[in-house]
């Protein structure tokens, strides 16, 4: 199988031009979507939205400076205790997993073991995760021939008064077509990714943001995209993934294990 098919696809390539549909999925999706709710993920999204709920709660208050000083001070409390648990197991890639040829089977075939942590990753993603308080967080699923997410931004997101910083609408779509890319039963890098923002984009509102194929010619791998507020477009992007080679993600799997360690040597 292809590194971008599920579910017993046909690991033929489509001619240029061509997709299949259906046929192929993408592992962010289904991954992160199958994760059982062991204790411990239970606890650690419920710890992610505490702190998601507090970053809202940092970027509109009205609190004095003793109340923020005694918050500090508890979070700091937090911070502390948890100091002590940063040798755990570090998450070994996120979005782009699905690029990761051999890694990726292994990660599918420890899924298909019962692994409750196969495709863990996938919940600390910066757009999905629901173990990331950064997150917003968005749901993906399919729809038809497309990859469809909903998302709400709260406040910590703004740009524009009232309206979805920009950079956070570019960042969505590469994370929503970067899924829409598997519909062509290949994973690839963002070569290109080119945003109309046609109406302001509303905080605090549900967004549903779809992403489909358009065309495939050899290693490039063209994806459309659009963002609704309600019936309102507010914005649509063309995006160009190129499909990637898994020697180069395996070097930046190693200049990062070796990052890891300079962090954990200098951790003492």
């Amino acid at each position: 199988m292809s590194d971008g098919d599920v579910d017993g696809a046909s690991d033929t390539e489509p001619d240029g031009g061509a997709f299949p549909g259906q046929g192929f999925r993408s592992p962010r999706v289904d991954g992160l979507n199958a994760l059982p709710a062991t204790d411990r993920r239970v606890a650690i999204r419920r710890l992610a939205g505490a702190g998601r709920e507090m970053i809202e709660m940092m970027s509109a208050t009205a609190a004095t400076s003793e109340q923020l000083n005694e918050a500090a001070e508890s979070l700091e409390r937090v911070v502390a205790m948890l100091r002590g648990y940063t040798d755990g197991n570090d998450y070994v890639g996120i979005a782009e997993l699905a690029n990761a040829g051999d890694l990726l089977a292994l990660q599918r075939r420890l899924a298909e073991a019962g692994d409750p942590e196969a495709f863990a990753q996938f919940d600390f993603s910066p757009f999905i995760g629901l173990a990331n308080p950064m997150s917003p967080p968005m749901h993906m699923d399919y729809a038809d021939n497309r990859v469809r997410a909903e998302v709400t931004f709260g406040s910590a997101f703004e740009g524009p008064p009232s309206c979805v910083h920009g950079g956070y609408v570019a960042a969505v779509f590469d994370e929503v077509l970067g899924a829409g890319q598997s519909l062509s039963g290949e994973q690839g890098m963002t070569a290109r990714l080119t945003i109309d923002y046609r109406t302001p984009t509303p905080l605090h509102e549900p967004l549903v943001v779809e992403a489909w194929l358009d065309h495939r010619d050899g290693r490039k791998i063209f994806v459309k995209g659009s963002m609704h507020a309600g019936d309102r477009l507010t914005a649509e992007a063309d995006g160009l993934f190129i499909a990637f080679d898994t020697e180069k993600f395996r070097s930046l799997l190693l200049a990062r294990e070796q990052m890891n360690q300079r962090r954990r040597e200098r951790r003492g």
